[in-house]
């Protein structure tokens, strides 16, 4: 089994892989200051709670946008798996894509795995938006080339701003608005940050498919972890494929090994 890291700013999704088959998916938070001992505790519970034995793991794979954690990280997993390969994704990785971006070495390892897993998984060209810390536009054609895309404000982050800048408005759970003529406080707010952010979404993927350099249509991939949630409410998502950046990963491991045989 292979464990798989995707480190953001503010969330790391961590997914457990049997073969193709994703096992087992968890969310803990980045920001928490770990060593990679505590980082191997919090893992040997998780695969404990999900009584998943320990010696069934043979690898791990890391994609991750946050440097301070990156190496406590892999520390933690090359003592949690002695015995196992453990890979770090990035820029500089041997994968079968192309970065046909100025800076190809400041592209985000969220997006490079999203290339990789979406010209796979779908074949076809492809908007990966990716809902996370930042809500990011990823513009891949079917044969694994990154075009370049979009980085917005990220839902979440956009209300924790609104929160804080504004002494009378309370914190509102983000859920999909039944309406958008709010009546309280909170039903305002909630209209306000969700039906914005998907008016922004479908706005910005509207405006990316009118300068396409190629006559086909980009089909729009939804993925992160608030991605479901505004599955509802956005009209651009053609598909919602929450654990797509896992699943890049657990190719980008098999592809990283092949070459290095």
């Amino acid at each position: 089994m292979l464990l798989t890291f995707d480190v953001g700013n503010t969330e790391t999704t961590l997914g457990l892989y049997e073969g193709e088959s994703l096992r087992g998916h968890w969310r803990v938070m980045t920001d928490v200051p770990r060593t990679p001992d505590e980082i191997g505790v919090l893992l040997r519970g998780l695969l404990a709670g999900a009584e998943i034995p320990l010696a069934g793991v043979t690898g791990a794979v890391i994609g991750s946008v946050v440097p301070r954690v990156t190496e406590p990280l892999a520390d933690a997993c090359r003592k949690l798996l002695p015995k196992g390969r453990v890979e770090l994704i990035d820029a500089r990785s041997a994968l079968p894509i192309t970065l046909a971006v100025d800076e190809p070495l400041t592209v985000g390892a969220d997006r490079i795995i999203n290339t990789l897993a979406a010209s796979r998984r779908y074949g076809r060209d492809a908007i990966v938006v990716d809902l996370g810390t930042a809500t990011t536009f990823d513009c891949i054609t079917k044969d694994a080339v990154f075009l370049g895309g979009v980085i917005a404000p990220g839902v979440t982050t956009s209300a924790e701003t609104l929160f804080r800048r504004t002494s009378k408005l309370p914190a509102t759970e983000l859920v999909a608005p039944a309406r958008t003529i709010g009546t309280r406080t909170e039903e305002c707010i909630r209209a306000g940050v969700m039906f914005g952010a998907a008016e922004s979404i479908d706005g910005i993927v509207r405006r990316i498919k009118a300068e396409w350099p190629n006559a086909s249509t980009p089909i729009v991939i939804g993925t992160g972890g608030l991605a479901e949630l505004f599955a509802s409410i956005c009209t651009s998502f053609d598909e919602v494929d929450p654990y797509l950046t896992l699943y890049g990963l657990s190719l980008a491991f098999e592809l990283v090994g092949r070459e290095a045989m």
